[in-house]
C-alpha cells in the first residue's frame, strides 16, 4: 500500500492527515484545503478496495485515510509491547531454524529472508552479512564442501544474499545433475556386467550339457549317458513321444508305439 500511494502522491495525506482549516482562513487556505480533502479522499477509498469484509468492519467507522491506516497499522503490527513479544518469538524461530533435508535453496532462503522481514516489521534489522552467515551455517550437510569452498573463495562481508542465492543453486543444480547421471551409470556397467558373463559362461554350458537349443527348450541326448542328466529333465524333448519330461529309454509309450509299428507292417505286408 505504501508504494500504491507512493505513485499517487498521496503518503503525505495518509502519514500526517489533513490539516484543520480556520475560521479566518485565507483564499488560498481553503483552495489548499480543499485539495488536501479530495487527496485524503482518493487514499481512503484505495485503501477501501483492498480490503475484506472483515477487515473492513474494523475500519467502517474512521472517516480520514490517517485514521485508517493508523487503526490497520495498530491491528497488525501491535504496540510496543506487542511488538516486543513477538520479536522474542521471532528471535527464538530464527535461532532454530535449519535447513530440512527435503527443502530447496529456493525455499529455505525465502523462509530466512520472510522471517528476517518480520523481524524488521518489529523493529530488529539484520544486516547482509548476518543474514549470509545464518544461512550458511544452517544448511545440510551435502552443502558442506560447498560452504567451505565459498568462505574460501569469497569475502563474506562484501557479498549479498542474492549472490550467494545463485551461488548456492548453482551448486545444488550440478549436485542434482550428478545424482541423475550416477545410476544411468551404474545400469550401463551392471548390463556389460551381465552380458560380459553369460558369453563367459553360457558357451562352457552349451558345451557341457552336449544339448541344442530349440524354441527356447533344450534336448538332451539320447539315454541316460549323455551329459544332459545334469540339467533339469523337464526341459527334456523325448525322442519317442516328443513330450517333455523324460528321456526315450524312459518313455512309457514304447512298447505301445513298437506294437503299433509292427502291425502296420504286417497289414502291408498283406
Amino acid at each position: 500500500m505504501r508504494v500504491l500511494f507512493d505513485y499517487h502522491e498521496l503518503w503525505d495525506i495518509v502519514d500526517s492527515g489533513v490539516y484543520a482549516l480556520a475560521a479566518n482562513a485565507t483564499e488560498a487556505q481553503r483552495v489548499a484545503h480543499c485539495d488536501q480533502k479530495k487527496k485524503d479522499n482518493k487514499a481512503l477509498y484505495l485503501i477501501h478496495q483492498g480490503m475484506s469484509d472483515e477487515t473492513f468492519e474494523q475500519i467502517e467507522g474512521a472517516t480520514t485515510a490517517s485514521e485508517v491506516w493508523t487503526i490497520l497499522s495498530t491491528n497488525y503490527k501491535g504496540d510496543d509491547k506487542i511488538k516486543r513479544v513477538r520479536l522474542q518469538t521471532l528471535r527464538h524461530q530464527y535461532e532454530l531454524l535449519q535447513m530440512e533435508t527435503t527443502e530447496t535453496i529456493d525455499f529455505y532462503i525465502n523462509k530466512v529472508l520472510a522471517l528476517t522481514n518480520q523481524m524488521k516489521t518489529n523493529g530488529e534489522t539484520h544486516s547482509e552479512q548476518a543474514k549470509e552467515e545464518k544461512i550458511l551455517r544452517s544448511l545440510t550437510l551435502r552443502f558442506e564442501y560447498v560452504v567451505v569452498a565459498i568462505e574460501e573463495a569469497n569475502d563474506i562481508s562484501k557479498m549479498t544474499v542474492r549472490l550467494l542465492f545463485g551461488s548456492l543453486r548453482t551448486h545444488e543444480q550440478r549436485m542434482n545433475d550428478n545424482k541423475i547421471e550416477k545410476p544411468i551409470e551404474q545400469d550401463l556397467q551392471a548390463q556389460a556386467s551381465i552380458g560380459s558373463s553369460y558369453h563367459k559362461h553360457g558357451s562352457n554350458f552349451n558345451k557341457g550339457c552336449g544339448g541344442q537349443n530349440h524354441g527356447g527348450a533344450w534336448r538332451g541326448e539320447r539315454g541316460r549317458g549323455g551329459r544332459g542328466d545334469i540339467y533339469n529333465k523337464l526341459n527334456v524333448e523325448c525322442y519317442n513321444c516328443h513330450k517333455r519330461g523324460h528321456y526315450a529309454n524312459e518313455c512309457r509309450s514304447k512298447g505301445d508305439n513298437h506294437a503299433a509299428n509292427c502291425a502296420q507292417e504286417e497289414s502291408n505286408h498283406v
